[in-house]
């Protein structure tokens, strides 16, 4: 009986037989849909749309997705967002909906860019369902009635007066079907679609037929029927325009190559016509049955007697551009991970390998006098050659990548000082090389390269990347770009090995702001400066010797042998990385012991000394302090900052790796405190410290015993710190002049690594490297195309790509993505470049018309064409760009008619029977009136019929109105 106690026993299953069917759910959700977009308030427009205001307007839209059972549908609201607010408030009764006002609106017929239902019925809001992605076209005339029946009972329901339209048959086909409601009134919005014209519509007395017959007025007479007609005329064969890009010239290197241009000049241009099509559109906007004729028999549509004509261009497709393919062909590259010697095979370096390996005969030539060698033999040019015949030993010369003669000209524009064979031409070449960069910096441009981290311009990385673009596109791509690649490092090589400075570099130390492989070049640069004036140091120092030598016979042979006790030359012991001259450090050792017990300072000798400095004299003698000579710190690249960085942060934080740190980081120190020492004689660590950091010298006035104010100074807080670095760096300094002591920049080290960092990077990697520089160019390419063509939306698409960029270069590693779509925008600006050129060429006036305003005309003309879709030509046939396109449109009718050759004797009889104008490719027809529907005395309401006609498409597209107070 407990079954029976259980309240939950009593509880019998209710069948619910409201329960809602899927087709009142999906209306329902439309209603909630058409509720929160707030399409169901009714409001009184007091304006209607301006003219131009669909082409102008921003066009805005919504959407959602919705089911019929597991059916998907998106419905999405267009509307054309405007300034003007909408007024709220109660309709009135005999207010129509917007969109019935719409239908007979005038101001903006046929707009060039708009969705097609905005065309053909000049709507500017309304609602459309279609099918969801992946869903089957509605094609059942029975699901096509459901759904308009939804559509009835949604705006029926809500109040809604948006015109709603479904999309059914096929999506390409464009068939909507709609309906409009308003108080007492309906629109119905029907389409016919067909694939040919037939033969009675075919103009516009059949189409007035069907129109007067859908409307089915009774009344007498009926309401003059407005009519606005289009046709548009496409213009495909360029008869006048010239080939799109300069022909080759085949007497130069690179003849041949369309688009082909010398060394360091990016080519530029499409090798195509980038204009397929120049549309003409000849409007008759305002017309009544029976101003004009158009039937099968004769027509007063001239397209010369229109009075309005406008004109729209159709580009090439994936038009091919060289500036765009040069650049993408090289961005291809970075993904390369080849080395050289895969590229190139193995050959080459296992061969020289063999004939090296004798470590006898090495060291037979180590031990060989050094014949002095005549100075006609060192020039670059001969020592650059027989530097690539080594390399071509056993490699034949047809086999190589890139041929000789070409190498031999690469190599020339990279280094155009191996050309000058003498040396005092080869200083001023130098001379002159140093001056190029600063004279460049004054341009407006040169801060472009700082923004992109790549190379100023015309210097050598900049060459480089220009170089390896066009032998990547035109000469043998990735194997030829390795073997010039291994050619230019073997002439850094000889440059460093014959003290030659690098060509397009400027001095000093690396410029962290430009890209490493630039960095690296300007550290083999400052190597070879370093070792240059070593060596005029070590001519200097040799020929004070041999004057000594001749004065004081063997004293000064017996002070040289002490000087180098152990028989080594001076480029012996300064290459050495290890070596300290053990004999010069107890000399430095003695007069630094000397110094620092002041018993006779003054007879030291000084050494090292520049100029004295501020004339302030030592602080425990009267001698005058002197600035010493010092080393200069050692220049760094990027990398070694950044490795430098890493290998001090890993010391950590503990006492033992602060003090390693410290020590590492006071080389430069020591090394000044040592130079110091030996100019100065007799000073002290104070004496050091108010010239290296005056700010920790610390002077006040005192009182001494005697009464009278002196000033007294003595060290800062910080440099009294026990266990301060300083100090212990002036306790460990010894008396060394600068040019004794052990190099803080080695620079045969450094050169070393320089060049072996160069011999093994991959050909990738190498384009990794001058990407930067080579977008670089591409802009400044742009930038003078452009400043030709006076573009205005392509100067600023440059400005805006130059800001780009700088963030994608500036970053550690590169998004290869957004760099690709960065280079697809630069071949876009590239392609309206183009594109400008080939319409000038085409719009150009006669040259005896030719003057400023007519040059201005036209300039503002292709502007227009190229930002607007659609562009009116004020005064249409009759205007001088009219006359242009007329000419253009006669000169294309008879190169396509062109009559038989035995007719030619009568060109002047044949030139008339060739029409100026080819048939229209496609006739838009719109006919609009006024008229009650379905009885005479209903009220009158607007219908409206637009026509397509086209060689394989017949739409028709009806808006009709009818009053619903009665029936």
């Amino acid at each position: 009986m407990a079954a029976d106690n259980d309240p939950e026993s009593e509880v019998f299953e209710i069948t619910d037989f409201t329960t809602a069917s899927e087709w009142e759910r999906f209306v329902s959700r439309v209603e909630e849909v058409l509720n929160e977009w707030k399409l169901t308030e009714n409001y009184v427009e007091k304006t209607s749309p301006e003219k131009g205001a669909y082409i102008n307007g921003s066009w805005e839209e919504q959407s959602l997705d919705i089911h019929f059972a597991d059916f998907k549908f998106h419905i999405t609201h267009h509307f054309l967002k405007e300034d003007c607010k909408k007024e709220n408030g109660k309709s009135e009764e005999d207010t129509l909906p917007l969109a019935m006002q719409d239908l007979l609106c005038m101001h903006n017929d046929f707009p060039p860019r708009a969705h097609c239902l905005v065309r053909w019925y000049g709507l500017r809001e309304f609602v459309v369902i279609s099918p969801g992605a992946n869903c089957e076209a509605i094609i059942s005339e029975s699901k096509c009635n459901l759904l308009l029946s939804s559509v009835s009972m949604s705006l029926s329901n809500s109040g809604c007066q948006v015109p709603m339209f479904v999309q059914i048959q096929q999506k390409w086909r464009r068939i909507y079907a709609g309906e409009c409601q308003g108080p007492g009134v309906r629109t119905d919005f029907e389409i016919v679609h067909l694939r040919k014209v037939p033969s009675q519509y075919n103009h516009l007395s059949g189409l007035l037929d069907i129109f007067k017959s859908k409307i089915g007025c009774n009344l007498l007479p009926l309401p003059p029927v407005n009519i606005a007609i289009r046709y548009t005329y496409i213009l495909q064969d360029w008869q006048q325009s010239s080939w799109p890009q300069q022909p080759p010239d085949f007497d130069t290197l690179l003849g041949g190559e369309v688009g082909g241009v010398e060394f360091g000049n990016l080519p530029f241009g499409a090798c195509e016509e980038p204009i397929s099509e120049l549309h003409l559109a000849t409007t008759w906007p305002h017309l009544t049955e029976g101003i004009v004729v158009d039937n099968d028999v004769y027509s007063d549509l001239d397209p010369l007697q229109a009075p309005h004509w406008s004109i729209r261009v159709r580009t090439a497709d994936n038009l091919q551009c060289l500036l765009g393919d040069f650049i993408t062909e090289f961005f291809k590259l970075c993904c390369r991970k080849e080395s050289a010697e895969e590229i190139l095979g193995r050959g080459n370096a296992e061969e020289e390998g063999q004939e090296n390996s004798d470590i006898s005969s090495a060291l037979s030539k180590l031990t060989e006098p050094a014949a002095p060698v005549p100075l006609s033999k060192l020039s670059v040019s001969s020592m650059v050659h027989s530097a690539r015949r080594r390399i071509r030993r056993h490699r034949h010369i047809d086999e190589s990548p890139l041929h000789v003669d070409m190498l031999n000209s690469i190599l020339l524009y990279l280094f155009p000082d191996a050309a000058v064979e003498k040396s005092s031409d080869k200083e001023k070449t130098t001379q002159a090389n140093s001056c190029r960069p600063s004279e460049q910096e004054k341009s407006p441009d040169d801060n472009l390269y700082l923004q992109l981290k790549s190379a100023p311009c015309n210097s050598l990385t900049y060459r480089l990347a220009l170089c390896l673009c066009m032998v990547n596109y035109s000469y043998g791509g990735l194997a030829a770009v390795a073997h010039l690649w291994q050619e230019f490092v073997l002439e850094l090589r000889y440059r460093w090995e014959n003290n030659y400075l690098v060509y397009g570099l400027t001095g000093g130390s690396p410029d962290l702001r430009c890209c490493l492989l630039h960095q690296k070049f300007q550290m083999l640069n400052c190597c070879i400066e370093r070792k240059r004036a070593r060596d005029e140091a070590r001519k200097v120092q040799e020929g004070n010797r041999e004057r000594e030598r001749k004065v004081s016979g063997g004293r000064a042979s017996a002070s040289t042998t002490r000087e180098t006790p152990q028989g080594k030359s001076w480029d012996s012991w300064s290459d050495s990385e290890d070596e300290f001259f053990e004999c010069l450090s107890d000399q430095g050792e003695m007069e630094s012991s000397h110094s620092e017990a002041g018993k006779d300072s003054s007879k030291l000798k000084a050494d090292g000394r520049l100029h004295p400095y501020n004339n302030m004299t030592l602080l425990h003698s009267a001698e005058l302090l002197y600035v010493p000579v010092t080393q200069e710190p050692a220049p760094m690249t990027e990398d070694q900052l950044e490795e430098q960085s890493e290998v001090l942060a890993k010391l950590g934080t503990s006492a033992e790796g602060t003090h390693l740190r410290a020590r590492m980081q006071s080389a430069c120190l020591l090394s000044d405190m040592e130079s110091f020492k030996a100019a100065n004689p007799g000073c002290v660590l104070e004496d050091f410290v108010r010239w290296y950091s005056p700010r920790d010298y610390v002077e006040e006035e005192v009182v001494d015993e005697k009464g009278s104010t002196v000033i007294r100074g003595e060290l800062s807080a910080r440099m009294k710190i026990p266990g301060n670095m300083w100090v212990e760096a002036w306790d460990t300094a010894r008396v060394i002049p600068a040019r004794r002591q052990k190099r803080l920049f080695d620079d045969t080290k450094e050169a070393e690594k320089v060049l072996h960092y160069l011999a093994m990077m991959k050909p990738g990697d190498l384009a990794h490297h001058l990407l930067p520089c080579l977008l670089h160019a591409a802009i400044m390419k742009l930038k003078q195309e452009e400043s030709v063509e006076n573009i205005p939306s392509v100067e600023k698409s440059i400005q805006q790509a130059a800001s780009q960029a700088n963030k994608l270069l500036h970053s550690a590693n590169y998004d290869y993505k957004k760099l690709e779509d960065f280079i697809n925008q630069l071949v876009t600006m590239e392609t309206v470049i183009a594109e400008a050129r080939s319409l000038k060429a085409k719009f150009a006036v006669d040259e005896e018309e030719e003057n400023g305003e007519a040059a201005d005309e036209l300039e503002k003309f292709v502007t227009l064409l190229l930002e607007e879709p659609e562009v009116v030509v004020l005064g249409a046939g009759q205007a001088r760009i009219g006359r242009i396109i007329h000419r253009l449109f006669i000169n294309a009718q008879r190169a396509a008619l062109l009559a038989p050759v035995d007719d030619d004797l009568e060109p002047a009889a044949e030139s008339r029977k060739i029409p100026d104008f080819p048939p229209p490719a496609g006739r838009e027809i719109l006919l609009r009136t006024c008229v009650p529907r379905p009885a005479p005395y209903s009220k009158a309401l607007p219908q409206r019929l637009f026509c397509v006609l086209m060689k394989d498409e017949f739409r028709l597209a009806g808006a009709f109105s009818a009053d619903t107070s009665f029936f």
